[in-house]
Order: structure tokens, then sequence, then C-alpha cells
């Protein structure tokens, strides 16, 4: 072979690794005096070579839709590739899915939280979108107690039964959801999908839905216009007799990324739906799956950061250049610091939530106001900065990382996704100011989150005294509102971080995005910090081979 042919100075693959070896996500673990196994088994899990392998299978060959089999008859399948099953088979089994409402111990929420922000440490996010509605669907579901009591068992259980049988003669299911409307967007009261009462306890549903995620799942949650107003049903795929419903998909979506997952464009014509909740209360009821999934796109987001900080500095430290190694160079030092401040921030916000949620469930009144604040705030604030995250992550490989077999790529595609999934950036900025307006509870306990944190350090004083007065000025507030809501999120991450990080990831965090003028991009920590903590904890020295 010529010699011009020999490969040196390429980075080998990062590989049969632990992808929960993360010392937020384990600091948070044990602060709660929750276990840490079932995390740790799940994180070798994810950094096998087996499930990145099926990762990347199931984005190369997305799902292909059916409409009609070979004689014409219409059957309105997907057909997913076999690494689509095989890791939905995993997340469920898991108890990603419904694990914490099945067996609701204490912290469950939190550990299932830090399992799902495992796993999705991964390029492509696509199966977490059935896993998550299957597991938000649950106290919507909860407010028709008969419905639930029928299906709530089996949308909690561990199995995955992928196929076209009744609900209930399945052993688990899978819970997709379909509330946008060409017409209306995020403004779904605008929504003209009729239901029609049947008189047997069922309705009628006719009209088009835009969005419909996860088609192939056993069971909606849908928003139509019923006499009483907007309600939210519950639609099954397959009617308890065995006849499909009358659900027709029309099209799959070519999405940017999140691939693997088929979003379709649906018609109703007359299908068969039951009521969630009372008929004109569906925005309230649905609410309730809204709330989860947005907690769920912030630790989503986190797990997304997670997966580029690990290919970027495991690329640094194996790449050379100009005579030394990338993660040697002062300025790629600085890149990766900030790169690795970032994630930790987002997973500290994202599991400080998670334990919200499991004490506002326990009746804390005080928690949950202010998960009702934070959950908004930080789905504002941790999803946009994915984006930029994943691009910075992407251009530390260079060249490499621009080719599609690096999977940085698809880590670009895919996230802006959990920006826009459930309200994109207007809309979560515009539920701060509801919350903040219509219950001063949540503005309450946001601020006590913040209190907790005081003189800990002058930067992050001094932030939340502007960000107080930035409350106090009632003009032009929504106007204002994202800036605000950016403060907010800086400000609850910089409390969080002084109190319960590693002070080098604290004193970097509050000197480039609350002190001064920082912060503008990746790579402008202000001289002087102590990155070698840093970077310690972004990925250790042991994952991946040897140097």
């Amino acid at each position: 072979m010529s010699k011009t042919h020999e490969v040196f100075n390429q980075v080998p693959p990062l590989v049969d690794y632990d992808a929960s070896d993360d010392p937020a996500l384990l600091e948070a673990l044990r602060r709660e005096g929750a276990g840490e196994a079932e995390v740790r088994k799940l994180g070798r899990l994810v950094g096998s070579a087996r499930i990145q392998e099926l990762v990347r299978l199931a984005s190369e060959y997305p799902p292909v839709l059916h409409t009609h089999d070979r004689y014409g008859h219409r059957i309105d399948e997907v057909e997913y590739h076999p690494a689509w099953h095989e890791l939905m088979r995993t997340a469920v089994s898991l108890g990603l899915s419904g694990g914490p409402w099945r067996d609701p111990v204490p912290r469950a929420h939190l550990v299932r939280a830090a399992k799902y922000l495992v796993w999705a440490t991964q390029p492509e996010q696509g199966n977490c979108c059935p896993v998550t509605m299957t597991y938000a669907a649950v106290p919507a579901l909860r407010s028709e107690p008969e419905l639930a009591g029928r299906l709530e068992p089996l949308l909690t259980s561990p199995e995955y039964e992928f196929g076209l049988r009744p609900p209930e003669e399945k052993r688990g299911l899978v819970c997709g959801m379909a509330m946008t409307e060409k017409q209306g967007g995020s403004d779904v009261r605008a929504n003209t999908t009729r239901a029609e009462p049947a008189g047997d306890g069922t309705y009628r549903l006719t009209g088009h839905k835009w969005f419909c995620s996860a088609p192939m799942s056993d069971v909606f949650l849908v928003l139509a216009q019923a006499p009483g107003g907007l309600t939210c049903f519950l639609l099954p795929r397959v009617l308890p007799g065995g006849e499909r419903n009358r659900m027709h998909l029309q099209r799959l979506k070519d999405k940017l990324g999140n691939r693997s997952n088929a979003s379709a464009e649906v018609e109703y014509d007359g299908a068969v739906a039951w009521r969630v909740g009372e008929e004109g209360r569906g925005v309230r009821t649905i609410i309730e799956m809204v709330n989860v999934t947005r907690m769920d796109c912030v630790i989503g987001a986190a797990g997304g950061m997670r997966w580029g900080l690990h290919q970027a500095v495991h690329h640094a430290r194996h790449r050379r250049a100009f005579g030394r190694r990338l993660v040697e160079q002062p300025l790629m030092r600085n890149v990766l610091a900030d790169l690795a401040v970032e994630s930790e921030a987002a997973t500290t916000l994202a599991l400080r939530l998670a334990g919200s949620m499991d004490r506002a469930l326990g009746g804390d009144a005080a928690e949950a106001a202010f998960g009702r604040l934070a959950i908004p705030v930080s789905k504002y604030w941790v999803t946009r900065r994915w984006s930029a995250h994943a691009v910075e992550c992407l251009e530390c490989l260079g060249g490499n990382g621009y080719v599609e077999e690096s999977g940085m790529p698809r880590l670009y595609r895919e996230s802006p996704l959990y920006s826009i999934w459930e309200g994109s950036g207007n809309v979560a900025a515009l539920d701060v100011l509801r919350a903040m307006t219509r219950e001063p509870a949540s503005v309450e306990a946001f601020s006590a989150e913040l209190e907790a944190a005081s003189g800990a350090d002058r930067r992050l004083d001094g932030a939340v005294r502007a960000l107080r007065r930035e409350l106090a000025r009632p003009e032009e507030v929504e106007l204002r509102a994202r800036g605000l809501v950016e403060r907010m999120a800086l400000a609850l991450q910089g409390a969080l971080l002084v109190r319960y990080s590693h002070p080098a990831v604290a004193d970097a965090f509050c000197a480039s995005r609350l002190a001064g003028d920082w912060g503008h991009a990746f790579g402008t920590l202000p001289a002087g910090l102590d990155l070698d903590p840093i970077l310690s904890r972004a990925l250790p020295e042991t994952a991946g081979p040897a140097l």
C-alpha cells in the first residue's frame, strides 16, 4: 500500500464508555438520596457500540408510509427499520415511558429524568418523542378516572408491543399526540376539527391535523371542538372490536432532523374517540401533558449537549495540531471548558425541575408553584442554547465534524427541535408572563430559589438585583419578554451552580454569563479561571480508547 494511504492522527471512535459518568448528574442524585445503580447501568448501555449503531441505523433508514396494500385496501401503516423497534423496546423496558407512574416510590421522577438524560445522550433522539408522550399522557388521562383505570396500567407497562390491535388486548401501549392544525399552529383554540357525540359515550371526530407525532402509536390525545367547546379526547388506532379507526395518514413530514421518528398529517373521517375531561376544558386538560413534555424538552436538550461535549472533548484529546494535542491548545481549552459549563448548567437545572416534580406530586405547593414558572423559563432558554452548543461542538471536529459519518450533522439537525416542540420561543416566553400575572405564588417560589444562593457570589447577587428591577418595569413587558426570560434562566442556573456545582464551574458561569459583557460566543471565558476541573468533569480521561 502506498505510504500516502497510511492513516494517522485520526481520532478513534468513542464507544463502550459510560455515558452516565457525569458529575453534575450523579451529584444531583446523591443530593436527593436517590440510587445510582440504574443510571450507571443505563450509561454503559448507551455508550456501547451496539446502541450507537442502532441509533445510526434508525436515522439512516427513516420510516416509510404505506397508505394502501398491494390490492388497493387502505391500511395507513408506517414501516420502521428494526433498529427503531429495538430502541423503543429498550427505552420502554427501562421505565422511561411510564415507570414513575407505575411504581411511585420517592424520587421516582428524578431517577427517571436522570435515566432519560443519559438515554438522550445520542446524536438523534427520534425514539424519545413517543417515550415522552406516553410518559406525559398519564396525568392528562387521570382527569377521566374510568378511562385511566382501564388504560394507565398499559401505558405504564414495561412491555413494548408494536402492531395494530385493540389497546386493551396488548401488553403495553404507546401514546401519540395531535393538537396542531394547519390554520392554527400554537393557537389551538383556532382548531376546526369537530367532535360530535355519538350517544354511546363516544364521539366522532372529523378534521385534519397538521402534525401527529408517532402516528403508529396505539392511542392519541387529540383536541377537537365539541358542542361545549374545545375538548380533549383519547383516540384509539384500533377500535375494541378490531376494526381500524377512521384515522387516515395523508403524508409523513420531511423533517430537518428527528428523522427516525415519523410525524404525519392525519385526517379523521368520523373517527371514534373517548372524551378526556369536561367539554370546553381541553386546553386545561392537555396542559397537564404539555408541562411534562416541556420538562422532557429541557432534559433532552441537556442530553444532546452532553453527547456533543463528549465528542468534542474526545476529539481534542486525540487529535494533534501544531505540535500539541488540541486539548492542550489554550484557545481550544477555553472553547471546551465553555461548552462544559453550558452542559453542566443545563443538566443541573433539568434535574432540579425533576426533583421539583417529585415534591409537587407529593403535595408540596411551593414546589408546584416553582415548577409552574421554572419549567417554561428553562424550556425557553436551555432548548435554544442547545443549537448554539451543537454547532460549536461540531466545529471542534473541524471538517471531520461536517461529515455525516461523525454523527455531528445529525446532532446539528436535531438541536432546534426542542425549542419548537411544545411551543416555540415566543410561546414559552408568553407563558412565563402568563404565569407571573395569574399565579403570583410562582414568582414567590422562583424568587425564593434565587434567594437561597444570596451572598455566595457577588456577580450572581448583582444579576438578581438587576432582574428584580427588570421585573418591576410593567411597561412594554411583552416586547421585552425574551430578554426577561433569558435573564431569569441565567440567574436560576447561576444560583443552582453556586449552591451545588464545583466552584470552578460556578465561577466560570458567573464570570461569563452574569458579569460584564461576556458570553457572546463559546470560547470567551475571561482569563484567570481554573479550567482543569471543568474539563475533567466534561469527560473522564478513562473514557474511550487510551491515548
